[in-house]
């Protein structure tokens, strides 16, 4: 079988039919994401609205909505979509007609960049199920706020939802560099609160060529 990866900007090379975590590094990431539009651009703004933005949001309500979840699980709430750092995000109406390949993907590279920042496998399961309320209700949101949506169309497509205010800095479409360090600051806020800082082996120098 041919191999698939890619060389980030962290010199990293990642098999993407096959990731390990060793490959992955939370700045390719940030920086992925912050480059990568929700709603296929169409949304309103002088910027796309991007995932890494979306994942800000989506972390923000689950904290919000369930206070008594620890660290480790906002840890998880912020990097839900991660893995499209690598294999791009896709509407939901296209994504069910991939079949599996593209949720198998999803799901490698999920497993391996929760391995990466020790995440446990049980403790995904136990909070999945909140994280896709909060995913729900911000793409609410962005349908509604940014993508031109009216509410009975997002109501139709993401359940209906009660809007409550406090999410409108969360809305604003910004540079890709801004969003980058907001989401790489919150990461490292909610690892250094979950694990008591990074690692020295953390911040490797070995990077693959």
């Amino acid at each position: 079988m041919k191999r698939a990866w890619q060389r980030m900007l962290s010199g990293r090379r990642l098999e993407i039919l096959n990731p390990s975590p060793l490959d992955i590094e939370i700045e390719d990431i940030a920086h992925g994401l912050s480059f990568l539009a929700r709603w296929n651009g169409q949304t309103i703004g002088d910027y796309p609205f991007s995932v890494a933005q979306h994942s800000l949001l989506v972390e923000n309500i689950f904290s919000t909505q369930f206070p008594k979840m620890d660290n480790q699980s906002k840890l998880f709430a912020l990097l839900h979509d991660s893995a499209e750092y690598v294999i791009s995000d896709m509407i939901s109406p296209l994504k069910t007609h991939l079949g599996m390949t593209y949720e198998t993907l999803d799901e490698k590279l999920t497993m391996a960049i929760c391995i990466r920042f020790n995440i446990p496998t049980t403790k995904i399961k136990i909070i999945k199920k909140q994280v896709k309320l909060a995913d729900k209700m911000a793409a609410w949101l962005e349908a509604i706020q940014l993508a031109g949506f009216s509410k009975k169309e997002a109501d139709k497509l993401f359940g209906k939802q009660v809007s409550v205010k406090g999410f409108e800095n969360y809305l604003s479409p910004a540079t890709p560099f801004f969003v980058r360090k907001k989401f790489v600051n919150r990461f490292n806020e909610l690892y250094k609160l979950k694990y008591g800082g990074i690692k020295s082996d953390d911040n490797r120098n070995d990077k693959k060529c």
